[in-house]
């Protein structure tokens, strides 16, 4: 049973949230906050499995909220809503810990499918909205020397990470690379270590903001 704690500042969106969620076999919403300050106290208490957390929440926001909680309980995933799909808030959540982002307006389906996802670790973004939105939204860094996340990688580590960022899966990394699924996995475990990525939202954070690659290529 993934539990699950809802962070809105409107009553009704919560109440939909939990119809959801709540008709699923796996899924059970523990707790409701209506604001960052009770998401944060509610977590503490509760330890929930997924908080859903709206960014935009009086008194402290869902972003600092976000961090507050991965900060303290690594083991709380945190699954970031927006009402826009361009938001920078979105990517202030991913570098503060959280494990993915969907909109407001999103299908009960994939609201579904991204607590299940989060909650088994891995990023709940399309990876191509993933790498358009933080390629829009990063500090792009400029200079020439390499950053010390990058210093350790291997020259395929890099590889890797640049076609993350560009969005490829894993799957078509390994076609691409022509090298198989397991070697890659392998590959990102490695270098999402090597970096202090939680997930491939974080890496491809990393790889803008070191200057792997740059908004639009």
């Amino acid at each position: 049973m993934i539990k699950v704690l809802l962070a809105d500042d409107h009553e009704l969106v919560r109440k939909g949230f939990k119809l959801m969620l709540d008709a699923q076999p796996d899924l059970r919403v523990v707790g409701e906050a209506g604001d960052g300050v009770e998401a944060v106290e509610l977590s503490r208490r509760l330890r929930p499995d997924v908080v859903l957390m709206d960014l935009h929440m009086p008194g402290l926001d869902g972003v600092r909220a976000t961090e507050l909680i991965t900060a303290e309980l690594p083991e709380v995933r945190v699954l970031a809503l927006s009402t826009f799909d361009l938001d920078e808030n979105v990517v202030a959540a991913l570098r503060a810990g959280a494990g993915g982002f969907l909109p407001k307006d999103v299908s009960p389906e994939e609201l579904i499918e991204g607590v299940r996802v989060v909650h088994r670790g891995e990023s709940a973004v399309a990876p191509r909205l993933l790498s358009r939105l933080i390629g829009t939204f990063v500090r792009d860094s400029r200079t020439s020397s390499v950053p010390a996340e990058l210093a350790g990688l291997t020259g395929r580590e890099r590889e890797i990470l640049v076609l993350i960022a560009r969005g490829r899966s894993n799957t078509e990394i390994a076609a691409e690379l022509s090298v198989s699924p397991s070697t890659v996995k392998n590959h990102v475990t490695n270098l999402f270590a090597k970096i202090g990525a939680r997930d491939r939202a974080q890496a491809v954070i990393v790889a803008y903001e070191a200057g792997l690659i740059r908004p639009g290529e």
